[in-house]
């Protein structure tokens, strides 16, 4: 883990919630002042137990730091983000006896897309998530609460080329779908073993190059008269689709 973006500032009781019970170094932290109840409170011991310091300030101080509006009290900043390899995802797969399932990002440039497919992902029990150093969303606290505490219990790879980490995964004995509007309908795809799943962007979908690398193209039957999905929620569909297929197995 040796990749790194900017220091991150977790806004919120929740995110700051799941940074302390993840494998995140908390630097310090700014709390409101005469707050002694509830969950302030909680978490205020548990910064006091674990030695980082924090700030007691008033909420106008509070909302002239906060950068996303929700801080709710309490907002604490963070080393920069650690991005995992991909030996940890298979190592990941590997403790859980099961096949590697990996979901793959092309072009998501929305933070909240990208925080939502990585919430997504960790809970329906993927091993990791590989995303482009260009064109993607950096990690930022806006990552960190869309992803609602995921991306602290999930392998992040940020890599170079996205058809070229392809390549190297295909060596290890994975092969991969892609969503796309033009492919076959999702269920009629066998989408079990060892699997790669690529999302691409609101706007363009995969690209060309990536999708030419992938074995399968996947689409979600719609019947509704909205003719596409949000990124996030098609990854959450698709995504749904594996594992059902997978536990069936």
């Amino acid at each position: 883990m040796q990749d790194k973006d900017n220091d991150l500032q977790l806004e919120g009781k929740n995110a700051v919630r799941e940074a302390l019970a993840g494998d995140v170094s908390i630097q310090r932290a700014y709390v409101l002042k005469n707050d002694e109840k509830g969950a302030l409170a909680s978490l205020k011991k548990q910064l006091r137990d674990r030695g980082i310091p924090f700030k007691e300030t008033d909420r106008a101080a509070l909302d002239r730091m906060s950068r996303t509006g929700h801080h709710q009290g309490i907002i604490a900043v963070a080393a920069p983000v650690s991005f995992s390899s991909v030996d940890d995802i298979f190592a990941l797969a590997e403790k859980r006896e099961e096949a590697p399932f990996i979901i793959l990002l092309d072009g998501i440039e929305d933070p909240h897309n990208m925080g939502a497919i990585i919430r997504t992902a960790e809970a329906m029990g993927a091993h990791g998530v590989i995303f482009p150093k260009d064109h993607s969303a950096p990690i930022t606290e806006t990552v960190m609460r869309s992803s609602a505490g995921a991306l602290n219990h999930l392998p992040i790879v940020r890599v170079t080329n996205l058809v070229r980490e392809i390549e190297e995964l295909k060596k290890r004995s994975l092969w991969f779908v892609c969503a796309d509007m033009a492919g076959e309908p999702m269920w009629r795809l066998s989408l079990t073993g060892p699997i790669g799943l690529v999302i691409g962007s609101e706007g363009s979908g995969v690209s060309r190059l990536v999708r030419e690398h992938c074995d399968f193209t996947a689409r979600i039957p719609m019947k509704g008269r909205v003719s596409s999905l949000n990124a996030s929620v098609a990854a959450g569909i698709l995504t749904a689709e594996i594992v059902r297929q997978r536990s069936a197995e």
